[in-house]
């Protein structure tokens, strides 16, 4: 790394979660740095066993550790397998910040979610608005387990000096992400839906939804070049958001990627099913102010992540998925 956090510069960098669509975009951007990466499959290493996890920090010593793995999904998933979410999610990252802080590493950025913040914050949602009013209830358990892991690295900071600090990301999208419709995010899975419906020749596709909540959307290797300028260069005890700053309705956005994909029939909206909340717009002043901005625009980065499933699919399976995060 070219820049030193308050003890030194990071050398030896542990991803967790480096399959998953941050993970793996992280690690390209770490590909432009001097650094080693550190990578662990699932297979190799299951994070939500502590004594492995323990052994992994105890043999491979990391100077830092970017810790971008979690189970992750949209709001069917969340709300079928509220257990599965909240659990695995707490000992994911309990395992890992606590192996880190027991084996001397330095510098952690932990990747929290925007869905940390109540339902109805005032917008734009600036970091303060944690913990002052009711979660999203279709994704209440993520949120909980991540709000956890913000407060935990806060603990770590105050009880034992470590310099680990806390990111939120906006919605994200981009390659290697989760086309599985089942338990995708709403723009992959529009992406698939009017890819096949342009290749079925459907006259129609139906979209979860009335189409007005407002949504903020950056392409992942935004993300990727945020986190590692905070790995640098960001050493404070909030969190803090991490943004493109612009908003878009779920309407215009399924307008937009039907566009690109080639689809020219029927967009039906279905208002009976949930809407999520009605708007999600994140203040990431704080991190524009210190000099890091996005680059990617929403209609380039779609275009270029309709080519990427397109040219990949095959190798995602029938469910559209590229595997765990980890």
């Amino acid at each position: 790394m070219t820049a030193e956090s308050s003890t030194g510069p990071a050398r030896r960098i542990f991803v967790a979660g480096h399959r998953g669509m941050v993970g793996s975009a992280i690690c390209r951007r770490l590909a432009r740095e001097k650094a080693e990466i550190i990578t662990r499959t699932r297979a190799e290493l299951d994070l939500t066993d502590q004594r492995a996890v323990a052994e992994f920090f105890a043999n491979e010593r990391p100077d830092a550790v970017i810790l971008a793995a979690a189970r992750v999904g949209g709001i069917l998933a969340n709300d079928r397998q509220p257990v599965d979410f909240l659990q695995d999610n707490l000992q994911i990252q309990t395992n890992v910040i606590a192996a880190a802080a027991d084996h001397g590493v330095r510098r952690l950025v932990f990747l929290g979610s925007s869905c940390i913040y109540p339902k109805f914050a005032e917008q734009p949602i600036r970091e303060d608005a944690l913990m002052t009013g009711p979660l999203e209830p279709t994704n209440q358990w993520y949120a909980i387990a991540k709000i956890a892991g913000v407060y935990l690295c806060q603990a770590y900071r105050r009880q034992h000096g470590l310099s680990y600090v806390s990111a939120m990301p906006t919605n994200l999208y981009g390659p290697n992400d989760n086309f599985d419709l089942a338990t995708s995010h709403v723009l992959p899975a529009l992406i698939r839906k009017f890819v096949e419906a342009r290749e079925t020749g459907a006259e129609t596709v139906e979209i979860w939804g009335s189409g007005t909540p407002l949504r903020e959307f950056m392409h992942v290797d935004d993300l990727a070049d945020a986190i590692v300028f905070l790995l640098e260069t960001y050493d404070g005890d909030e969190p803090i958001n991490v943004g493109s700053g612009q908003e878009v309705s779920i309407r215009d956005l399924a307008t937009l990627i039907a566009r690109e994909a080639g689809f020219a029939g029927e967009l039906r909206f279905d208002a009976t099913k949930p809407d999520g909340t009605p708007r999600k717009l994140m203040d990431s002043g704080r991190l524009h102010a210190l000099g890091w901005r996005p680059r990617v625009a929403l209609e380039d980065g779609i275009r270029q992540t309709i080519r990427w499933y397109l040219d990949n699919r095959a190798a995602l399976g029938a469910d559209g998925r590229t595997g765990s995060s980890q």
